[in-house]
Parts: C-alpha cells; sequence; structure tokens
C-alpha cells in the first residue's frame, strides 16, 4: 500500500513540489540536459495541470528557462575525429584488400561508411533491412535503401522517412591508381560484400547481424552497433599509429559528414532532408561543425579539391 500511496503521490505532486525538486537538482550541480531528462519522466507519471502537462507549466517554463541560463548548454564547435584521415586509413590495410579482411573489419567498415554517407542516427541505420522490398541493388552503380515500414524514428517529425539512395563512388574503369584507392571507400561496393558474406549464416533480415560466435547470425542491437562505428574510427587511428580521441561516440558521424557536407557546398537544405532534421536550425545549433582547417589527408583524399 505504501508503494502505491507513493505512486499516487507522484502522480498528483503540487507545481511548488515539483519546483523544489528540480531546484535540488541543480544544487547539486547536474547538467541542465540531466534536469530536463528528470522533468521529462516527471512529466509521464504525471496526471498534469488541466489540459497542460507538467513541462507545460508557466512556472515550468519559467523555471527551465532560468535554469538553462544557470546551466548553459555548451558543446565544442570542432570535431572530435579526424574524417580525412580515417576516410584515409580506411582505404587501406587493414581495411584492404576489402574481399580478403576479416568479417569483423567489413563489418565495422560497412558501418563507418554507411553512417558517415547518410548522416542518419544508428536507430536509424540498425532498421536498414536485407528485405527484398527494403533493400535494391539497381546495377552496379547504386543501391536504393527504403525504411522499413515498421521502424518508428526516435524522433517524429512531418518529414517523412525517405529512401536512401546510394551511387558508387569512382566506379571502375578506373583513369588513375589515385580513382582505383577512392573506389575502396565506397559505400555500395562495401555493402554488397558485406550482404553476400553475411547470407549464408544470417538469421534475421535486419542489415547489420552479429559476426560474433556466440550470437553470428543474430540481428545486432544499437549499442553493439555504436560499438562497431566507434570501433572502426579506432582501428583507422592505430593504424595510422596515432593514439584515438578520448569520448568518441557514434553520433559524432552525423556532424562530422553533414559538416563537410555543407563545407563542400551541399545546400543545408539538402542536407537537413538526408538527416530528417525539421529545420536548419537544428543542425546549425546542434550539429555544424568547423571542419575549414585543411590537412594533409585533406589533401590526399581530395576532400574539397578539385577532383572531378
Amino acid at each position: 500500500m505504501a508503494g502505491i500511496r507513493g505512486l499516487v503521490s507522484v502522480m498528483q505532486s503540487p507545481v511548488s513540489d515539483i519546483l523544489t525538486f528540480l531546484q535540488a537538482l541543480l544544487n547539486k550541480g547536474l547538467a541542465f540536459s540531466t534536469v530536463k531528462v528528470y522533468l521529462a519522466a516527471i512529466s509521464v507519471c504525471h496526471v498534469g495541470f488541466g489540459d497542460k502537462t507538467v513541462g507545460q507549466h508557466p512556472l515550468v517554463c519559467q523555471f527551465m528557462k532560468g535554469a538553462r541560463r544557470l546551466r548553459p548548454v555548451s558543446r565544442s564547435l570542432t570535431p572530435s575525429w579526424d574524417l580525412p584521415m580515417v576516410l584515409d586509413a580506411l582505404s587501406r590495410a587493414p581495411f584492404e584488400p576489402l574481399q580478403q579482411v576479416e568479417l569483423k573489419v567489413l563489418s565495422f567498415k560497412t558501418a563507418l561508411l554507411i553512417a558517415l554517407v547518410s548522416a542518419k542516427r544508428v536507430s536509424d541505420i540498425q532498421a536498414l533491412s536485407v528485405n527484398p522490398s527494403c533493400m535494391q541493388f539497381l546495377g552496379e552503380s547504386r543501391v536504393l535503401l527504403k525504411p522499413n515500414p515498421a521502424f518508428i524514428p526516435k524522433v517524429a517529425t512531418a518529414l517523412p522517412c525517405r529512401a536512401l539512395e546510394l551511387m558508387a563512388f569512382y566506379p571502375p574503369p578506373f583513369s588513375s591508381q589515385e580513382h582505383e584507392r577512392l573506389h575502396t571507400l565506397c559505400p555500395v561496393r562495401a555493402l554488397r560484400l558485406y550482404v553476400e558474406k553475411t547470407a549464408d549464416f544470417r538469421k534475421s533480415k535486419q542489415l547489420f547481424v552479429s559476426w560474433a560466435s556466440s550470437h553470428k547470425g543474430k540481428p545486432l542491437t544499437k549499442q553493439r552497433l555504436s560499438h562497431w562505428v566507434v570501433g572502426a574510427i579506432i582501428m583507422a587511428y592505430e593504424s595510422r599509429g596515432l593514439a584515438p580521441p578520448a569520448g568518441l561516440r557514434a553520433h559524432s558521424t552525423r556532424g562530422v559528414a553533414s559538416s563537410w557536407a555543407l563545407f563542400q557546398g551541399i545546400p543545408v537544405e539538402e542536407i537537413c532532408e538526408a538527416a530528417n532534421w525539421a529545420t536548419p536550425h537544428t543542425f546549425t545549433s546542434f550539429y555544424k561543425l568547423d571542419v575549414t582547417r585543411p590537412t594533409l589527408a585533406h589533401t590526399v583524399l581530395g576532400v574539397g579539391s578539385t577532383l572531378p
């Protein structure tokens, strides 16, 4: 009975008690984003105030505005890792020759390339399927990935989840050795080989399946797919004799990829459509990074160069 009374108390707490609780969180030094999570959890359980949820109550809104000023959300404006260097590493050993690498390396590379060229959330990528209704290879030059009809995106927007069309990158015949090397970064090539290599043991229509012996062929969780993306970046750094940056996150691929796309002249509207951001504000406020500083790898890869 005590548990029931406690639940009822939480569901019907007056706004003064809620504000006192939120203030206590701030007094503990918690970040604004953490306080928002607590408020969201309360809003789910609470009966609300009239036709408004807890988060919509005028006093709560005013409190959260003040909390944001006290605990401003800060983010780094520079990439946490070097995309040109990572791409250069992906085109060489231990990621190539792709037909001869172990399945773990093929899985890592394919997952990272898909994350980069799509600018999608890991949850969106995890929902991709090899079902013929969702994946169609159109000749040797492109592949069409349609959203799984059963997938519910993390953030529902007015924008429909559009199909992802991947084009071959520097396909044969090659006009130079450099173009042949750049073809090793082709997502269509990696995806086709990954699907072929996993066909005999996969136990799920989900695109990415486990290569580990204990779970071989079973669908991959979002957490494990995130580990693959981060693992590919770490492996790229280590293959160049460099220490990988601390705190790498798979979600960083969205900001890194979209910022490089903007730097190379892709309209922000197209970037937002690809990433399924409702407005450019989301991109500029939370994902846009300064990628203008040139690097040696930048020149080698031709990122932003005059390569045809």
